[in-house]
């Protein structure tokens, strides 16, 4: 896991060490620069696997041929590695970058459906002076770039490319972007003007000035055929998931995992252990425990029942936001893009990380998109409307999932709106359309279905993983996804709801799948929190007079960057003072500052 940067043809030396400079924090473990009259290629090298100096970056293979610049994982390096060797081919190292490489030069860009993993990488061809780049089936790692008249670069963040535009300044978007927070990372808008985003599930050619993509990956051409008794899926199901938490284990540093003591981080961590359990293995790993005292946003007390239960210690970190406050633009700085929440407790959950000596997690990202945490069971009203038995069932989970417990008039009352907003929103065209709608897979899906598809491949989760990338990546940690193993995914979208949620529960086959290994508490807990930060009760207590004076200042009453300053003054007044405490208006009025901090942030690191 690292930070990568490319120019093409080469680029000033001086120029280019400052641009790998602004990526330290991806890579504290090295650097490497490999100079070409056609290419400039820098890498920042977080040593993971192969921790060795013959693994650095850039690497060459095929008798200096093919040059490489990775940032990622080859979680099933190993078993390419034994292929390649039979087909002919030697290695000099212990690291996947090496067994990447060989990949290319065998198999082409069919190497890149072989891979289970996180990537974004480029390979220099040196004889035909080509580049080859490709980003990961999900665009779990970042990769950006950048073309003006006489050179074309990328790199892994948006700032590794700010030395090499004339000026730094918001998008012409970019106030369509603050305002669709969900829906931009998955397509080629960034906030900085003359900055794109290169596509996930794609690969590209760069020659002759012109860079041609190609995607190759599709989820819907990958669907599988499941077991049809549900017991056979949960077995199923668990097979999967453990190969793919497995793999994942493969590291020649510390493992841990970021515990919410939800489901999803529980599942991941109760496997992992019993991996290591079972097989008497040398890894270890260690659960970090994200407190917010006093909040009701605070899940201590899962996490912990988690780690007692696994015997595991629980490293509890308690976020006080005074701690690190101070350094609220530097933080939003590295993160790069607009979000509904302060990346603090996030950060500071992955600084505690790398500072008890862990440079890699396993967490629980994915399966709220897979499986709806998000309350997105509405949409599956619709596919049961002369259904009534399912209705209610339906009913009575979207309910206690908010931890409520409504009369069934309410519950139904709140379906109603519901419906008839969404549908005003469809008659308005208001609604999110899906990249792949026209897929006679999609077409075939329920519309339930079909919002997860969405909420995975192009609004929710493509934000969540670039935030959380930055977070991890500003404090050198990497995160691994046991949920987003391509093969878990494939399997997950060609299951029936009725796996996905039923008798009460969402996300029945992991529950039932995990069953053996966690708490009767954590497998049937129904409320579900979220890892975000307690806005009100801080606008309301530690940083009241912050948001106070910031609410009054003239620099933020003449952004022009906020669509209406004088009424979201007013309403961080109106929280600060306790006339609201509706969480919503707290995210919104976040939502609605962030372009102010971030404008702020820029001014101050970018230079």
């Amino acid at each position: 896991m690292c930070g990568i940067l490319g120019a093409i043809p080469q680029e000033n030396i001086i120029l280019f060490q400052k641009a790998l400079d602004q990526m330290m924090h991806r890579g504290p473990d090295g650097e490497g620069i490999w100079h070409h009259e056609k290419i400039s290629l820098g890498h920042r090298r977080l040593s993971i696997i192969d921790l060795s100096a013959a693994a650095k970056q850039p690497m060459s293979f095929g008798n200096g041929r093919y040059t490489i610049t990775y940032n990622g994982e080859i979680y099933n390096y190993l078993e390419l590695k034994k292929e390649l060797i039979y087909l002919g081919h030697a290695f000099k190292t212990e690291s996947d970058t090496e067994v990447l490489l060989a990949a290319f030069v065998e198999w082409g860009p069919s190497c890149l459906l072989k891979f289970n993993g996180m990537w974004s990488f480029a390979i220099w061809d040196n004889v035909d002076e080509i580049l080859f780049m490709s980003r990961d089936r999900f665009g779990k790692k970042p990769l950006f770039y950048h073309q003006n008249t006489t050179h074309f670069y990328f790199s892994s963040e948006m700032k590794g490319l700010y030395p090499f535009l004339k000026k730094i300044k918001p998008s012409e978007d970019f106030h369509w972007m603050s305002q669709n927070l969900m829906n931009y990372e998955s397509t080629e808008k960034c906030l900085i003007e003359g900055i794109k985003r290169f596509p996930a599930g794609h690969f590209g050619y760069y020659k002759n000035g012109k860079l041609e993509l190609t995607r190759y990956w599709n989820t819907l051409d990958h669907l599988v055929n499941p077991a049809k008794k549900y017991e056979d899926q949960v077995e199923e199901f668990r097979e999967i998931f453990t190969d793919a938490c497995k793999i994942r284990m493969r590291s020649d540093v510390p493992l841990g995992t970021a515990l919410s003591g939800g489901l999803d981080s529980s599942a991941t961590l109760a496997v992992v252990k019993n991996l290591i359990d079972s097989n008497s293995s040398s890894n270890k790993i260690q659960a970090f425990i994200a407190s917010f005292p006093g909040s009701k946003l605070d899940e201590t007390h899962y996490a912990q029942t988690v780690t007692t239960h696994l015997k595991l210690k629980a490293n509890i970190i308690e976020i006080d936001p005074l701690k690190k406050w101070d350094q609220l633009l530097e933080y939003i700085y590295k993160v790069e893009d607009l979000y509904l929440t302060s990346p603090l407790p996030m950060i500071m959950t992955y600084e505690a990380v790398k500072k008890a000596g862990v440079s890699v997690t396993l967490d629980g990202h994915g399966a709220d998109e897979l499986f709806s945490g998000y309350g997105h069971l509405n949409y599956a009203i619709r596919d049961n409307l002369f259904n009534n038995k399912r209705i209610n069932e339906i009913l009575k989970i979207i309910d206690e999932s908010g931890g409520n417990n409504s009369s069934h008039a309410k519950k139904i009352l709140g379906a109603a709106k519901w419906l008839i907003k969404d549908e005003a929103r469809n008659i308005l065209g208001r609604n999110y359309l899906s990249k792949d709608r026209n897929h006679p897979n999609f077409k075939e899906m329920d519309r339930f279905t079909q919002q997860l598809y969405i909420l995975f491949h192009e609004t929710i989760l493509p934000t969540l993983l670039r935030n959380y990338d930055r977070y991890s990546m500003s404090n050198g940690v990497e995160i691994r996804m046991p949920f987003m193993d391509h093969r878990l995914v494939s399997y997950t979208f060609s299951l029936p709801t009725t796996s996905k949620f039923n008798q009460g529960y969402t996300k029945k086959i992991i529950r039932d799948a995990v069953a053996p290994f966690l708490p009767k508490e954590i497998v049937h807990r129904k409320t579900k929190i979220g890892f975000n930060s307690p806005t009100v009760e801080w606008m309301q207590g530690p940083l009241k007079d912050y948001f106070t004076d910031l609410a009054h200042s003239e620099s933020f009453l003449n952004c022009d960057l906020i669509s209406n300053p004088i009424k979201m003054s007013h309403d961080i007044i109106k929280i600060c003072n306790r006339k609201a405490v509706d969480y919503e208006l707290a995210e919104r009025t976040w939502q609605g500052l962030y372009p102010y901090l971030w404008i702020k942030s820029l001014s101050l690191f970018s230079s």
